[in-house]
């Protein structure tokens, strides 16, 4: 096993992990929580399928 290797994604589903705005993720022993820089304080309930901030990361115009 490749200890280099990152921990797959929680809630592969969500919005989050697309988002321009890189979440903050915060696990705890049993949980992982997504924390959005955009709504400071505010950890979405997830998966998040719809959000009106969402701006997708890597998109050049």
């Amino acid at each position: 096993m490749d200890e280099t290797e990152p921990s797959p994604l929680p809630f592969p589903t969500s919005l989050c992990h697309r988002c321009a705005a890189p979440p903050k993720y915060v696990r705890t022993k049993t949980s992982t929580f997504i924390l959005c820089p955009l709504l400071p304080g505010k950890y979405p309930p997830q998966p998040v399928l719809r959000c009106p901030l969402f701006r997708p990361r890597g998109t050049h115009e």
